[in-house]
């Protein structure tokens, strides 16, 4: 079975800037795939090749098998995007908006399928309003049911939840959680760490252009992060000398010890020294592996 996206070698310059540099990806068919980087990393240009919006200087991609240069139509066809910007048409409603976008990929008597969309992205009451009288977050739920409208098998979404309220962002992910389930491969681009950490079984992060890290997303945070163990002790408590190498940091003038352990059986060797001890504990609390953490390791990394 081919994979869902294939990258090779992929190379795009703008002017003075390099903005991919020898990438070299594949996403496998069902995936929940994280695509992060900061600003300016190249994340939107990678997708934009993928959508034959940008024509790279060299390499290939692929999409279900179908080079994104030398077969477009199918390759596009088989792709769904969302963009980060908001792009729209002024001069229609949400349900013609669905329809026209149906129509560009020869689609007809879809009108059970866009319902589908509409009501699983809140959308039925606005759905006979004209788009440029939407809010920003409307706006973008319809950019969603866009990428949606033709059934693609693979998915990108680029900052799909940026400027989204709490409720839509909750519903969108269990449509989208849903899709994956069903089958469609989904990649994600997000600055919301905790989105990706939660709903991407992988995660690339790229950094000028390439590829600094990839793997599942449980190895990076197993890799690049760890747990923490924070203390508040008691006024006037010391800590025991044979626990000072063990911090992640100098305490705080609130008597706060913070310890970086490498899984949470580490937990209960710090607790005992501090029974035997005698000092007293007035809060505790024990941190999760994070992937911001991962992330900004990551960039850092020379």
């Amino acid at each position: 079975m081919s994979p869902a996206i294939r990258i090779e070698g992929v190379t795009k310059r703008f002017g003075s800037v390099q903005a991919l540099d020898g990438v070299d990806l594949e996403v496998a068919q069902g995936e929940f795939f994280g695509l992060l980087g900061p600003n300016g990393a190249g994340k939107t240009t990678l997708i934009s090749a993928l959508a034959g919006l940008v024509r790279p200087d060299a390499g290939r991609l692929a999409v279900m098998g179908h080079d994104t240069l030398a077969d477009y139509r199918a390759a596009r066809r088989q792709l769904g995007v969302v963009p980060q910007e908001l792009v729209f048409d002024p001069f229609f409603t949400v349900r013609e908006t669905l329809r026209i976008q149906s129509g560009y990929f020869g689609i007809r008597d879809n009108a059970a399928w866009i319902e589908e969309i509409i009501e699983n992205l809140d959308l039925g009451a606005k759905a006979d309003t004209n788009m440029r009288q939407l809010s920003g977050g409307m706006k973008r739920r319809v950019l969603v049911a866009q990428a949606l409208v033709h059934r693609p098998p693979v998915i990108v979404l680029d900052e799909p939840t940026a400027g989204v309220d709490v409720e839509l962002r909750q519903g969108l992910w269990a449509f989208i959680r849903r899709l994956n389930r069903d089958g469609h491969t989904i990649v994600l681009t997000t600055h919301y760490l905790e989105e990706a950490e939660s709903l991407c079984g992988r995660i690339a992060m790229l950094k000028q252009g390439r590829i600094v890290a990839l793997d599942t997303t449980a190895n990076l945070l197993r890799r690049f992060s760890g747990h923490t163990l924070r203390l508040r002790l008691a006024p006037g408590v010391v800590l025991p000398d044979s626990l000072r190498s063990r911090l992640a940091g100098e305490p705080d003038e609130e008597h706060e010890h913070v310890f970086a352990l490498e899984s949470c059986e580490g937990i209960e060797p710090v607790l005992a020294c501090l029974r035997e001890a005698g000092c007293r504990i007035e809060d505790i609390e024990v941190g999760k592996p994070d992937l911001e953490e991962v992330f900004v390791r990551v960039m850092n990394r020379p």
